[in-house]
């Protein structure tokens, strides 16, 4: 046996991985309630996106099986793609705001002044970074169910 054993390290990362996925999505959804991200449906989108992968791992605790695993793996990706289109959004609303100020702005100076605008550009990034972290502690994942189809003598854990 040497003294690194690979079977004992799947469970680990995947407590890292839990642990680090619930910190982000309970620290991010208090911060954007905190910050009174709730004018209108689509600022509730990310909201609602970080309450629905917690339902699913409740549901997943309660009944595992690979219904719960393949919501769990596509409501991560619907927070992924929500990153990416928070991004966007907000970018937009900075460029917008910026040729609002100053007409005259174009180029690297436009596209660096709505970077660092008032609406962050890169936070909605933290959803992306969440929906990565959810689907890396899925891959495999036995605990939240295995996929029809894959072998079941197979020890993940």
């Amino acid at each position: 046996m040497n003294e690194y054993d690979q079977s004992n390290t799947l469970p680990i990362l995947r407590f890292f991985l839990m642990g680090i996925l619930l910190t982000g999505l309970v620290g991010t959804g208090a911060e954007l309630l905190l910050m009174e991200h709730t004018d209108g449906f689509w600022q509730r989108v990310p909201l609602f996106l970080i309450v629905l992968p917690l339902v699913v791992l409740c549901w997943a605790a309660l009944r595992p099986g690979p219904l719960v695993l393949r919501v769990f793996q596509g409501t991560m990706l619907l927070v992924v793609l929500s990153g990416l289109v928070g991004c966007i959004v907000h970018y937009q609303g900075n460029v917008e705001f910026e040729l609002e100020m100053y007409p005259s702005r174009q180029g690297i100076e436009l596209f660096w002044e709505s970077i660092m605008g008032a609406t962050p550009s890169l936070a909605p990034g933290t959803m992306m970074m969440l929906g990565w972290v959810g689907l890396a502690y899925s891959y495999r994942n036995t605990r939240l169910g295995r996929p029809r189809g894959s072998a079941s003598g197979t020890k993940e854990e």
